[in-house]
C-alpha cells in the first residue's frame, strides 16, 4: 500500500499572507498619522481646510466663541474668533503628525495625540512637540455667515 502524498491546496503560502496583511496595515496606519511636518496640502494640492470652493459658508458668526473656536472636523479647518468680531482659520490638522486637532479653549487649539498647542490669533506653535504653525484658511464674513475666501 502506497501513501498519498500530501499537497496543499493551492494559493499563495501563509508567510505571503501574513506578510502583504502586514504591509497592508502599515500603509493604513501611515496614512491615518499623516506625513510630515511639511505637508500643507494634499495629495491633489488642494490648501489645507477640506478643499472647498470659495465662499463656501463654513459656519455662523454665532457658533463661534468670543476668545475660542471651534473645530469643523468634516471641513477640516478649525475657526476661531480671538476678540469680539474677529475671526480666523486654519487647517485642523497637526503639523506635527497630521493628528485632527480636537479642540479650542483657554486661547489655544489643542491636538489630542501628542498635545501640540497653537494660537487662536495667529496658529503659531504655543507647546510641542508640533514646530511648525497651523496653515491660515482664508475666510471672510458676509452678514452672519463665515464662508471660504
Amino acid at each position: 500500500m502506497t501513501s498519498a502524498s500530501f499537497h496543499p491546496a493551492s494559493g499563495p503560502a501563509r508567510r505571503t499572507v501574513v506578510a502583504a496583511a502586514g504591509a497592508a496595515g502599515l500603509a493604513v496606519a501611515l496614512t491615518a498619522c499623516g506625513g510630515s511636518d511639511d505637508d500643507a496640502s494634499d495629495a491633489s494640492g488642494t490648501a489645507a481646510g477640506g478643499g472647498e470652493k470659495a465662499g463656501a459658508a463654513v459656519a455662523a458668526t454665532a457658533d463661534i466663541p468670543e476668545g475660542g473656536g471651534k473645530v469643523l472636523a468634516d471641513r477640516k479647518i478649525v475657526v476661531t474668533q480671538p476678540t469680539a468680531g474677529e475671526f480666523k482659520a486654519f487647517s485642523a490638522t497637526c503639523t506635527h503628525q497630521g493628528c485632527a486637532v480636537k479642540d479650542v479653549a483657554d486661547g489655544v487649539i489643542h491636538c489630542p495625540c501628542h498635545n501640540s498647542t497653537f494660537s487662536i490669533t495667529d496658529g503659531s506653535v504655543r507647546g510641542g512637540p508640533a514646530t511648525k504653525p497651523l496653515p491660515a484658511v482664508p475666510i471672510t464674513v458676509s452678514g452672519d455667515s463665515i464662508e471660504l475666501a
